[in-house]
């Protein structure tokens, strides 16, 4: 393949909701680009970017994938990203690389719920976006209620720059307001040519194009000088669109139908000529000392970071990465400045789907991939070594979703951990924890799907079979009394050395997640120096069992003051289990309770669901915090009991039409209502007779 120079790349993602005809447009590129000999289809699974087996089998995008067409002297690296809310880890490292984006809606449904969502991605990236209308094709087709839903829901200043030529089965092709032309659908892959507008368009084509060419000249003064002077040429209609769309000032909106590949080509175009190259974009900062910079010239130091990484059992990790500054050789060794190691790198390839083009070297802007990093994970920045700096890694969601994972097979422990590790290191947003309350072997997600996705690719990677569950909730247990003057006695004499201790405590409870404290309050050597510690240890012991369930007990305060011991039948482990046996006294007396973990959850959602989502927190006995309105979403802060959120990822889209999101951390622990203690304590006493 060709190398270009920076300022000919344009780094594209594709992003929509699920099912819109993201995989569908790429297809229809890469064919115009010549990269492909016909279409295929996501359907008949013959699509080059829906490659994999499982995505093959399911019939939709479930990684991104790398695709590059060559059009009128440029290089579209195209990106592919998952539409569905499962798999939004990939499309967040995609957009931490990409310079632009196409925005993909269905012509048939408008703005949808994943719509929203990927918008609101891309504005944290403040990156340029261009919407194309697809399926234009279809039964229920309508550019005019997709555009009105665009400004409706997206909230951003829509410019038409193409209009539909008919509709439904009678949609032919598009007109181009810019040049005031038509183009029909294309005659196998030959470039579409210019034809007249048909005379039912022209009034709406002329009133279209002068809104066009005015929001183009208010992009820039010099241009709104020579707006109101007189006409402006369609070159510097093309430059005013070109500053605008970079400036996200407003967003130009294309229409088509992907599958037939009509309106495909004059999007390409306008990729080409509207959205920034890496040059345009400019230099990148070190994120240790800002003002240390890199230009996006082959010619600087060499920068790079890495956006994906594809764990493969026989032929290892495969890397892709987007180069910033410099160009990336094959055979070389460089520095990773995140972790602070060196790097051999093997060949370099360029990816187009699923087929690697060897290249000797990737240069500033453009988009790689290589093999077997010894020690390099998604997010991490290569760069020379004599020239260090570490760009901004990659931000992931949060997970939603947990489950208590196991081996189907006995002897698989270790099996697992190693093909889960992997997993995670391919999908950092598939994370893995052991919880060492429940001793429970954790992992979490962004959905049900993600989770499944991920357990079969473990089976097919690597021969590991597994079983979920929900997980345990990890308990506490407290005491919410305070106890004088309770003995633990500890003697036993049976011929020879005996065993002596004996402890005077009082217990008090401590303010919530204050832990636990020993205080030493023996005089007079009641208990040698040398014990203290051993009662210590037995009490320790003694509330890691638990009082009432079996749950670690917390926020508890000991106060030791006397006691006794013998010379001879004093021991360490006497005075262990005199410690233990006092503690247990004195718990019966304490008022022990239960402890839950709260969240704190923040959840954001379109106004017209306040009153359902509020109603339903109150019955997951939520405290609802505060609302805050940001444009048109309401933000509700919520403590929440972690048991009640279990499943509220899939609640929440059922409540919202997919519209809503939320995110969780742990905040603290509460006592638990009696209700929810005895029901808990009812569920571990069937666990353990079924067990």
């Amino acid at each position: 393949m060709k190398q270009y120079r920076t300022d000919e790349i344009r780094n594209i993602a594709i992003i929509a909701h699920s099912g819109a005809g993201k995989t569908s447009l790429v297809e229809a590129m890469l064919y115009n680009g010549g990269a492909i000999e016909r279409m295929g289809a996501v359907d008949s699974g013959t699509s080059a970017a829906d490659y994999a087996a499982d995505e093959i089998a399911r019939k939709t995008t479930l990684n991104c994938s790398v695709c590059i067409a060559e059009w009128e002297g440029h290089k579209l690296n195209l990106i592919d990203t998952p539409g569905a809310e499962d798999f939004y880890g990939d499309l967040y490292s995609v957009l931490r690389i990409a310079d632009a984006v196409i925005v993909v809606v269905d012509a048939t449904t408008g703005v949808e719920g994943g719509t929203e969502k990927v918008w609101e991605i891309a504005d944290t990236y403040q990156l340029p976006r261009l919407i194309f209308i697809n399926k234009m094709d279809k039964e229920n087709a309508s550019f005019e209620n997709a555009l009105a839903s665009i400004e409706e829901i997206l909230e951003t200043r829509a410019v038409p720059v193409q209009l539909p030529i008919g509709k439904e089965d009678n949609f032919a092709g598009v007109v181009d307001v810019i040049q005031m032309a038509a183009y029909l659908q294309p005659d196998g892959n030959k470039r579409t040519s210019k034809s007249e507008i048909p005379a039912e368009l022209e009034a709406q084509a002329e009133e279209t194009s002068e809104a066009l060419v005015e929001v183009a000249a208010e992009s820039d003064d010099e241009l709104i000088e020579k707006f109101f002077e007189g006409e402006l040429t369609e070159e510097e209609i093309q430059n005013g669109l070109r500053l605008g769309i970079s400036e996200n000032q407003f967003t130009p909106v294309l229409c088509g139908a992907a599958l037939n590949n009509v309106g495909v080509q004059q999007l390409m175009d306008m990729l080409v000529s509207g959205c920034p190259s890496p040059v345009d974009v400019g230099a990148v900062k070190n994120v240790e000392d800002e003002e240390d910079t890199r230009e996006p010239s082959p010619d600087a130091p060499m920068s790079a970071v890495i956006f994906k990484t594809i764990a493969d059992p026989f032929a290892g990790q495969l890397s892709l990465f987007r180069v910033y500054s410099g160009t990336l050789r094959a055979d070389t060794q460089v520095s990773n400045s995140t972790r602070g190691e060196t790097e051999r790198l093997g060949k370099t390839t360029f990816m187009n789907g699923k087929n690697p083009i060897s290249t000797p070297h990737v240069e500033a802007g453009d988009i790689g991939a290589l093999t077997k990093l010894a020690a390099t994970h998604t997010g991490d920045t290569l760069c020379d070594r004599d020239a260090p700096i570490k760009l901004t890694g990659v931000d992931f969601p949060n997970s939603v979703l947990s489950y208590a994972i196991r081996p189907t097979r006995e002897g698989d422990d270790e099996k697992l951990i190693t093909s889960l590790t992997r997993m995670s290191e391919e999908d950092p947003a598939f994370k893995i924890e052991r919880n060492d309350v429940t001793k429970q072997l954790l992992v979490s997600g962004l959905g049900d799907l993600h989770i499944t996705v991920n357990r079969e690719r473990m089976a097919d990677k690597f021969g590991v079979e597994t079983e979920v569950s929900p997980p345990k909730i990890a308990y506490r247990e407290t005491i919410r009394r305070n106890v004088r003057s309770v003995q633990g006695r500890h003697k036993r004499q049976s011929g020879g050395r005996g065993q002596f201790g004996d402890v005077w405590i009082n217990v008090s409870p401590l303010q919530r997640g204050e832990g636990f404290e020993f205080v030493n309050n023996i005089v007079g050597g009641a208990i040698p120096r040398n014990y203290i510690p051993a009662v210590e240890k037995g009490i320790r012991e003694r509330m890691d069992r638990g009082l009432i369930a079996g749950f670690p007990v917390v926020d508890v305060q000991i106060d030791l003051y006397d006691g006794k011991h013998h010379p001879v039948d004093s021991s360490d482990m006497a005075f262990q289990i005199a410690g233990s046996l006092a503690f247990s006294a004195a718990s019966e007396q304490a008022d022990p309770g239960l402890l839950e973990p709260i969240m704190n959850v923040t959840i954001t959602v379109p106004e017209q669901f306040m009153g359902n989502i509020i109603g339903d927190l109150n019955g997951r006995r939520g405290q609802v915090m505060g609302v805050e309105q940001i444009g048109r979403k309401q933000v509700i802060q919520a403590n929440i009991p972690h048991s009640e959120m279990l499943r509220y990822s899939a609640d929440l889209k059922s409540m919202t039409s997919a519209r809503g999101t939320f995110i969780m951390e742990f905040s603290h622990y509460e006592i638990a209502p009696d209700d929810v203690m005895q029901k808990v304590i009812a569920a571990l006493k069937q666990e353990e007779e079924e067990s």
